[in-house]
């Protein structure tokens, strides 16, 4: 690969498509969307990572996809066409899940399926997808999927190690913190204890970019 169409791949401009749903953009945190998934899923880490990488899957193959056919699609059905799209891709990796972490799948229930009418998969074709190439909607994907994936695994992580004592379904906290009169926080492990959660991730991230805070 020549220098001239690694600079062309990798420019600044899609690098920050890529990048920006980490932190100065995120879906979750910014841009309030995916919320009711990261209140769902969330009780443990596995499932959280799971559902993460789901969504980046579908978030990315969809806005590649949609972006190639873009040009192609007349106006007015083009949600129609967006909604087949991102169902076919959702469907494909229900099936991937239940085919290899079957457990896990049927931890996250409907949610796999409810990928389909996700904010930020919707969102993302109709803002990027459709106004960009495929190369650039490929990686705004990827990256509003990581930037939603990365506040799931943050959660949780939280509420996993606080309310269960484990991490990835393994005994973190010892035995002995236990018999010493520690006790695990069960209030973690309700949806609203999720919602605190990304509250307090808001409040940290808005207090980091005061860019971001509302002007009176």
């Amino acid at each position: 690969m020549s220098n001239e169409v690694k600079e062309a791949l990798f420019s600044a401009k899609n690098m920050q498509s890529l990048t920006n749903p980490f932190s100065r953009n995120n879906p979750v945190i910014v841009q309030i969307l995916g919320i009711c998934s990261a209140l769902a899923v969330t009780v443990q880490l596995k499932p959280s990572v799971v559902m993460a990488l789901s969504v980046t899957v579908v978030t990315g193959l969809s806005n590649l996809i949609l972006s190639l056919l873009r040009k192609g699609i007349p106006d007015r059905i083009r949600i129609i066409v967006q909604l087949v799209v991102i169902a076919a891709l959702v469907i494909l990796v229900d099936q991937v899940l239940k085919a290899f972490v079957y457990d896990v799948s049927k931890q996250l229930s409907v949610y796999v399926g409810l990928i389909i009418t996700n904010c930020i998969v919707m969102g993302r074709v109709e803002a990027f997808a459709l106004s960009n190439k495929p190369w650039p909607s490929l990686l705004d994907g990827i990256g509003n999927g990581l930037g939603y994936g990365v506040i799931l695994v943050i959660i949780g992580f939280v509420r996993e190690l606080f309310g269960s004592g484990t991490l990835w379904g393994v005994r973190i906290i010892p035995e002995s913190f236990y018999e010493a009169g520690y006790a695990n926080n069960g209030l973690m492990l309700f949806p609203p204890m999720a919602l605190i959660l990304v509250g307090i991730i808001i409040w940290v991230h808005r207090s980091k970019n005061t860019d971001l805070q509302e002007k009176e």
